[in-house]
């Protein structure tokens, strides 16, 4: 069994008899000698769907579960159902809107690859994605001349609805990659 430091983003693990997958980890290191570093994490509960929220010690044993990722690609939308097929047997994995409403920022139309679908004993618990996306500017001021001297910034708006912070020389139909767990611009997409 991992210890609270070894946990990471999108593994399932048993707190307080519930099943839980990390959805986001918070580091805190207090200044004090001897104090430990302690870990918030923000889980999803796999079968009510409420947001958890636990603080741990950084050695302290924590209950992981293994499960099966598939490689998924979007499919279509299904009333207030978005369905994603399998890979490779084409299974159809079906997601409600309030589910995924934060991945659906990252996933533009036409979908993106890397996606996978996390499952247990054929239960599907969740979606997730690669660790970056390449996703195509349609709002943001024009580019500005010469400003990639400067480390200034400005608001872009995505297709999906999503808006990250980009250098001010960038402008729209420019494709860019952002990095999903930080939301944030990483450069020019090849």
């Amino acid at each position: 069994m991992p210890k609270a430091n070894e946990i990471k983003k999108g593994m399932a693990v048993t707190h307080n008899g519930k099943l839980l997958l990390v959805k986001d980890i918070d580091v805190q290191s207090p200044s004090a000698r001897g104090a430990a570093t302690l870990y918030k994490m923000r889980f999803t509960d796999v079968r009510t769907g409420m947001k958890v929220e636990e603080r741990f010690k950084g050695d302290e044993i924590i209950d992981a579960i293994s499960l099966s990722r598939r490689s998924v690609t979007f499919s279509y939308i299904d009333g207030d159902e978005y369905v994603f097929m399998d890979d490779e047997d084409y299974t159809p994995y079906a997601f409600k809107k309030e589910q995924i409403e934060e991945e659906l920022l990252f996933i533009p139309e036409g979908g993106i690859p890397g996606i996978q679908v996390l499952t247990m004993d054929g239960q599907v618990l969740a979606l997730e994605l690669p660790q970056t996306v390449d996703m195509e500017i349609v709002d943001t001021s024009p580019g500005i001349k010469g400003a990639s001297a400067s480390a200034r910034t400005k608001p872009a708006g995505m297709s999906t609805g999503l808006v990250v912070q980009v250098p001010e020389y960038l402008s729209n139909g420019e494709r860019i990659r952002i990095h999903v767990a930080e939301r944030r611009y990483m450069g020019r997409a090849d």
